[in-house]
């Protein structure tokens, strides 16, 4: 595949994750609607606290400068519900009213204006100073909706279009608020925000995915060899790798920082391998076939991330750095997979979430089920959360022997060889290649067993390459 198909690709990877970013958020705004409301059909906040030794407690204005119908096909944008609960035995009022007729109240009156209120429930105020006493609330008469008593107090209104204030204060105007409040809304925005994210995000995805196939369709391809024969070994998945015997002792400690511009193509193309992957899911469901030029696509992408896999720390066997290419190249690494002449419309329905099941326990435990650990940022909090697998241990206990011996130890190295194999071939088994159940079985070293070291490849090459003629 020549750099500019590549770059295509990354583009379209990168809107497809623009894309996938849109229905998953349309998908969790619908997931929200059905699942987060309260009894009534509220979203609500958890409870927090209201304090503070002035006279009132105010919100900073709400400007709602549209009419809510111009936007809204219902006409009504959403419905608030404030509910205050006095922490002692004062009378609470609560009220909604116009930000300039609420301003016109409390001027000269110290107030606490909530400027916001945190996840966890901790109230940052802003104080405005004063030396006016506010008359009683329940003597004005512009509040649109209001509440007052003894006890929990709660309002309901229906947003409308203007500029509001929320005053929450002691009925007899007194100084000193303290109360607990929730805060909810009910709306059907919700839906239609979702539903449109959704659609975008689809028709994004159809833009994206023919961007990708467009690129990979003028990749030239070379009919695989059978099973079997051609360096596949038993399975139809060929997994090799030749140990570098000169490898340095130091270059493992910083490969991480070389391999990055790898990391990051690679990251949009297994974009693109998603995307395709689902394509491919429905042509395999109607015809029994893998696209030819999305098949080669993909192994491209699973050849060039087993190379970087290779000169990394998913095994170290080479300082030789990977190439940028999908085609199969003169590299200490080699992979590939037969094509298929046909796949079973009934196993695409249930190979990756049923019968692989158990390989990917099998695999978890290879690459990062085995050890797991987490950071904590105070209060109990987890910030972040890794695991590592048995292949990692083992690739990190061969280059601490390679680092004071010079010699990375040929066991290691075989057993290491033969997790890999086996992560790959159930990799290509759940990407829907084949139809040839991934065997129960650990196939160390570096060449495919019943095959000779470093056997040719047949694979996708490059636009214009010149295809040696095999006989």
């Amino acid at each position: 595949m020549s750099k500019g198909r590549i770059a295509i690709v990354i583009i379209g990877a990168l809107i497809g994750l623009f894309a996938i970013g849109l229905i998953i958020g349309g998908g969790g705004l619908l997931w929200a609607n059905e699942t987060q409301r309260d009894a009534d059909g509220f979203f609500s906040t958890d409870e927090f606290t209201l304090s503070t030794g002035s006279y009132a407690v105010t919100s900073a204005d709400v400007d709602l400068g549209a009419q809510p119908g111009d936007w809204f096909p219902s006409g009504r944008l959403a419905t608030v519900r404030l509910e205050v609960d006095p922490t002692g035995d004062q009378p609470v009022f609560v009220g909604i009213g116009p930000s300039d007729a609420v301003e016109t109240y409390l001027e000269g009156v110290a107030v606490s204006e909530v400027s916001r209120v945190g996840a966890d429930g901790t109230v940052v105020y802003r104080n405005v100073s004063g030396t006016a006493t506010p008359a009683a609330p329940l003597e004005q008469a512009f509040w649109v909706t209001s509440a007052s008593g003894d006890g929990a107090q709660t309002v309901t209104w229906d947003l409308e279009q203007g500029d509001w204030g929320v005053v929450v204060m002691n009925a007899d105007a007194s100084q000193g608020v303290a109360v607990e409040a929730i805060a909810a809304a009910d709306t059907e925005l919700l839906v239609w925000v979702a539903a449109g994210l959704i659609a975008v995000g689809l028709v994004i995805a159809v833009v994206a995915t023919v961007m990708i196939v467009a690129a990979v369709a003028g990749t030239r391809t070379v009919a695989a060899a059978p099973a079997a024969v051609g360096g596949y070994g038993a399975y139809p998945v060929r997994v090799e790798g030749v140990l570098d015997p000169g490898l340095s002792r130091w270059q493992w400690l910083f490969k991480w920082l070389l391999a990055i511009p790898h990391f990051v193509v690679l990251a949009f193309l297994w974009v693109a391998f998603f995307i395709l992957t689902v394509v491919a899911f429905f042509a395999i469901l109607f015809t029994g076939r893998y696209p030819r030029s999305i098949f080669e696509f993909n192994v491209g992408v699973m050849r060039w991330s087993w190379r970087v896999a290779y000169y990394s720390y998913g095994v170290n066997g080479t300082d030789q750095y990977p190439p940028f290419s999908l085609g199969d190249a003169d590299y200490p690494a080699r992979f590939d997979v037969a094509y298929p002449d046909s796949l079973s419309r009934g196993l695409v329905l249930v190979k990756w979430w049923l019968l692989a099941i158990p390989h990917l326990l099998i695999v978890g435990l290879f690459t990062s089920g085995l050890v797991w650990w987490t950071t904590e940022i105070g209060s109990g909090r987890t910030a972040a959360e890794a695991g590592t697998g048995l292949i990692t241990i083992l690739v990190l206990i061969a280059v601490v022997i390679l680092l004071f011996t010079g010699r990375y130890p040929q066991g290691l190295y075989d057993l290491v060889m033969g997790l890999n194999r086996w992560v790959l071939r159930v990799g290509a088994y759940v990407s829907l290649m084949r139809d040839e159940y991934p065997p129960f079985r650990l196939d160390t070293g570096g060449s495919e067993p019943g095959t000779a070291p470093g056997s040719p490849s047949v694979g996708p090459t490059d636009e214009g390459a010149v295809v040696p003629e095999q006989v």
